[in-house]
């Protein structure tokens, strides 16, 4: 099985990086990052897949997942509704918890390099809390975040899933080589960017690339820059950014292939996507 290293890429102004309904229950993206993963999805089943523990799970599922653990997106395969927040903490988050009164923190993440599973106790009680804060300015986002944890640590219901750590075997010539890719698209994602380019960067001839990149992320090199690009136009879009300035701002060059590429990605188009993100603020 291939396995993607994940570049994710922080708000310069935050430690946090959200994904709300990412829409990827059509690829199998088995994958790891740097970053610390809380992933909360709803839906009526599904499959959680990280590192070495395989189950399935119904109605929902809290997970807190350590640093270069590998796992599948949790709403791969789904085909009903349902709705999914992750959060991303960068390291530097981490370098910050050696106050005493974040032990408990500290030690919440020490766990985390097992995989941590969270009951339904849990779930109830932070879930709701969990799906808004992204909406929250970035103190309060970290002050939030903060008492999130806090809950979590003391959680009664939650399970290691793993007794020992699991091993990331991904070769290393394979992560320095995609982390250049990755760096590269999240630099000039709003530009034009050939594969010819993004290859002699790899090191590979542009057809050797092509077959290279696919292999690793289960995607086209387009279909990825697309990815990346609708990523960051729902992101704009939450700012309440209007459909055109995001369309141009998140890197496409027509508005009516935008739209489409939105729709073909998260199965909706733009107007419909920021309609129903207010009427679940308001």
């Amino acid at each position: 099985m291939k396995i993607t290293l994940e570049n994710i890429t922080a708000d310069k102004e935050s430690c946090f990086r959200w994904l709300i309904n990412p829409k990827l229950n059509d690829f199998f993206f088995w994958h790891f990052h740097p970053e610390v993963e809380l992933v909360f999805i709803e839906a009526p089943e599904g499959t959680r897949h990280v590192g070495e523990h395989i189950s399935r799970f119904s109605k929902s599922d809290l997970v807190l997942i350590g640093s270069d653990i590998p796992h599948l997106n949790f709403d791969f395969g789904i085909r009903t509704e349902y709705q999914k927040t992750v959060l991303h903490i960068q390291p530097q988050f981490l370098n910050s918890l050696n106050a005493p009164e974040l032990s408990y923190i500290k030690t919440l993440f020490e766990r985390s390099k097992l995989g941590v599973s969270f009951g339904q106790k849990t779930k109830n009680n932070i879930g709701e809390r969990f799906k808004k804060i992204h909406q929250l300015p970035y103190f309060e986002q970290y002050i939030e975040v903060l008492n999130i944890f806090r809950i979590l640590a003391e959680a009664p219901d939650s399970e290691n899933l793993h007794t020992q750590i699991p091993k990331n075997t991904f070769n290393k010539k394979e992560q320095d080589r995609l982390q250049k890719v990755f760096k590269y698209i999240d630099r000039n994602y709003q530009n034009r960017s050939p594969s010819a380019v993004v290859a002699n960067l790899s090191g590979l001839c542009e057809a050797a690339f092509c077959r290279y990149f696919k292999k690793m992320t289960q995607l086209t090199f387009t279909e990825f820059l697309n990815h990346y690009r609708i990523n960051e136009a729902k992101r704009l879009l939450l700012l309440d950014k209007n459909i055109t300035e995001t369309c141009f701002e998140s890197g496409f060059e027509s508005l009516s292939y935008f739209n489409r590429t939105f729709k073909k990605v998260t199965g909706q188009n733009p107007t419909s996507f920021k309609k129903k993100y207010n009427e679940l603020v308001y």
